[in-house]
């Protein structure tokens, strides 16, 4: 199969959109962000992370990082008025995106979320985020993915640096 040949929702609404963007077949699914970015040729910063919670009142929130952040709870839990916030189950997050955890982008997911994006996320100029397909990667501008956001994203610093692994 070709990589034109490749289909997810989130592929689909990127082709109809217009936005210039390539994708990147990995020649395995990664087993972590680290080696995610050394095979696309990326800084780690330039990968999105997306991960999705639920609230104690079962909503579901998908927030956008860099890589080499982590959530930061005390944060999220304050902006979100929320006392109570849990990872979703990796069943939970293919049911509510439609797409496998290593694959989750913020597009053309099966049910509506709230999205947050920490706005670090558009500081390089190119970054590279889930496909839908896992093991397959959408490289495109940081800019071009503020403008897809547009409306339906809330912006802000969610995330704090992770310590680096010893």
């Amino acid at each position: 199969m070709s990589v034109q040949e490749l289909s997810s929702p989130l592929l689909e609404e990127l082709r109809t959109s217009g936005v210039p963007f390539r994708l990147f077949v990995h020649p395995e699914p990664p087993k972590d962000l680290a080696r995610a970015a050394r095979e696309r040729g990326q800084a780690l910063h330039q990968v999105v992370r997306s991960i999705l919670f639920r609230d104690a009142d079962h909503r579901f929130i998908l927030l956008l990082l860099p890589g080499g952040y982590r959530a930061d709870w005390a944060t999220l839990r304050r902006y979100l008025g929320q006392r109570r916030l849990t990872l979703a189950t990796p069943q939970e997050v293919k049911e509510v995106t439609g797409y496998p955890i290593g694959a989750v982008g913020p597009l053309g997911l099966r049910q509506p979320v709230r999205l947050l994006v920490d706005e670090r996320v558009l500081e390089p100029e190119e970054i590279s985020m889930g496909s839908g397909l896992r093991g397959v990667a959408v490289i495109l501008r940081s800019q071009d993915l503020r403008k897809l956001l547009e409306g339906r994203a809330e912006w802000g610093r969610f995330g704090t640096p992770q310590a680096p692994a010893s």
